[in-house]
């Protein structure tokens, strides 16, 4: 009778292993899809897919979603696409507050999602929240003179911007303020690294091997 019952618990925990990732997949997805095709909301009533062509299609909101996104893109990769995207920035830092707002979130995602950004390209470990206690962080740039001069001066190589992630939520965290000297870099990508986090080290990489930022400092100097 235990083995039976043992058997049946192991039955279900696999099935379970296997159904929650999909299940939890597709929930994801149907939110994101969902929220693309309220972007059909913006069209007036009379260019609405369903008022064109007579019948709803599940997912046309995503489809027109990314054709737009693609044809932004085609667009501001020639000149007269560049100019008018400046011309419309520059009209928007005009306006007060709205002009803050869009180029504080311009910079912010100009950071995270350029190719020539450097945030978030680098995986570091990190002492915190305090001595001997070590967690996973990301690299995102070093400080302002403004802030680095009210830093002490006993970092002899300086200080570093390091984002720690929350587990198992990464979207929040805290900015920390280090001395360059005390971040370990990982032999570790990013991607690898939010699986490690979101799993809450379930997921653990095969090796992760870790040499000092000096040394690869010294050796950037060396190339």
């Amino acid at each position: 009778m235990t083995s039976q019952k043992t058997t049946l618990k192991t039955y279900l925990l696999t099935g379970l292993l296997v159904l929650l990732p999909i299940a939890i997949t597709l929930w994801v997805l149907d939110i994101v899809l969902s929220l693309m095709d309220k972007t059909l909301m913006l069209l007036p009533d009379a260019w609405q897919p369903e008022v064109l062509l007579g019948f709803h299609i599940p997912g046309i909101g995503a489809i027109i979603s990314l054709a737009c996104i693609f044809a932004v893109g085609v667009l501001v990769q020639n000149f007269i696409g560049q100019a008018l995207v400046r011309t419309w920035e520059a009209f928007l830092q005009r306006i007060p507050i709205i002009g803050a707002l869009y180029g504080s979130v311009k910079q912010v995602s100009d950071t995270l999602l350029s190719s020539d950004g450097n945030a978030f390209r680098r995986t570091v470990l990190i002492q915190y929240p305090r001595k001997g206690l070590y967690t996973i962080a990301f690299l995102t740039g070093a400080p302002s003179q403004t802030i680095e001069k009210h830093l002490p001066e006993q970092a002899v190589q300086g200080y570093v911007s390091v984002y720690v992630p929350t587990t198992p939520n990464p979207t929040s965290g805290f900015l920390l303020l280090l001395p360059r000297s005390e971040v370990i870099e990982l032999d570790l990508t990013v991607d690898a690294a939010l699986k490690y986090i979101v799993s809450l080290g379930v997921v653990s990489p095969s090796h992760i091997l870790m040499h000092s930022t000096q040394d690869k400092i010294s050796k950037e100097n060396e190339g």
